[in-house]
């Protein structure tokens, strides 16, 4: 899932994201949008959908990620979290029935559960005492959520999210407590926060095969093109990264044949496109030689062709990975990528 934080995958407009990139699903965050331009706002603006121009689907995380990177700007209770905004220091509370009440009002078709994400490293005991309370705060977060869908008669998913820091056995236990809940999907966060790739991958393996085949499972913030393939081994449906917008912005661009860094004087004059086995609108007609002196010129344009060219990468990626899938030939694909990777 492409990023768009704030209602708005940085660099590109939704027309062109739809054209060149094609995504059936995008991201927002409910903790930016919750304090700028807030959700009631958007609300009787039509919703998300509306707001921003986006006729597929959304999902919005709970916002939970950014409240505990705010540190000592917050404080969690067993209610939930109170926190100063980053903006003007206002204090806010977050807790599992209002995060579901602010992504119904942004009109998110998938919400997520409120959970507490810990930083890495961190202790067995406080893995225990947090994946605990978000158990129990996705207990009632479902809760609420069967009620609202009750009284509003709209469809809209609730993912709980699988935590337990880098402990296998904490990691199974939670994925256990939360099946129980019965919900329509379920996500794996708390990952790519600083941890070995590996152990990303380890943790991962532990928890998606617990979780139902017949339901969509996602791990949240990751990760580098290699890796996908890794997640979609274990069993994983979707993810979300900021990795290939980022990067794009930052004149780090993937493609087929590896990485390339364009501020490098060796594409000064370099005629061929990014990625010739490419066919995004940036590869089909620009150079690597243009779009470096856009970069170093600072000039708007490359952020957009670069943003497009990164989104397609991954999508396409994921479109490779599903047509494997379907015709039988996803371990072959596996094994190719890992060659690769260790060719390089």
């Amino acid at each position: 899932m492409p990023v768009g934080t704030q209602a708005t995958v940085k660099g590109v407009t939704p027309q062109q994201l739809l054209d060149e990139v094609d995504p059936p699903i995008i991201l927002s965050n409910t903790y930016h949008l919750f304090l700028r331009p807030g959700h009631e706002t958007v609300r009787s603006l039509g919703g998300l959908h509306k707001f921003m121009q986006w006729p597929r689907a959304i999902l919005t995380d709970s916002g939970g990620f950014q409240v505990f990177s705010l540190n000592s700007l917050r404080k969690i209770s067993e209610d939930g979290v109170l926190f100063q905004s980053h903006l003007d220091g206002s204090p806010h509370m977050f807790t599992p029935e209002s995060t579901v009440d602010v992504q119904l009002a942004l009109g998110s078709d998938i919400c997520m559960v409120l959970d507490e994400c810990l930083e890495y490293p961190a202790s067995r005991t406080a893995a225990k005492t947090s994946m605990d309370r978000t158990i129990r705060w996705a207990s009632r977060g479902v809760r609420h959520w069967r009620e609202r869908m009750q009284s509003i008669g709209a469809n809209h998913a609730l993912f709980p999210i699988v935590q337990g820091g880098m402990y296998a056995d904490l990691r199974a236990e939670c994925a256990g407590a939360l099946v129980d809940l019965d919900a329509p999907g379920y996500a794996i966060g708390g990952l790519s926060v600083g941890e070995p790739r590996e152990l990303s991958q380890e943790m991962t393996g532990v928890a998606a095969p617990l979780l139902p085949r017949e339901k969509p499972r996602y791990v949240m913030g990751v990760g580098m093109p290699d890796e996908l393939p890794e997640y979609v081994s274990h069993g994983v449906d979707m993810m979300d990264c900021v990795l290939p917008s980022r990067n794009a912005r930052n004149g780090y661009l993937f493609t087929s044949e590896g990485r390339v860094i364009i501020k490098h004087s060796e594409y000064k004059e370099d005629s061929r496109p990014v990625d010739p086995n490419c066919g995004c609108y940036t590869c089909s007609r620009f150079s690597r030689a243009y779009l470096r002196h856009l970069f170093l010129a600072g000039e708007i344009l490359y952020s957009t062709l670069s943003t497009i060219h990164n989104l397609r990468r991954y999508l396409d990626i994921m479109r490779q990975m599903r047509e494997a899938i379907i015709s039988g030939t996803f371990p072959d694909y596996l094994t190719a990528i890992r060659r690769d990777r260790a060719h390089t």
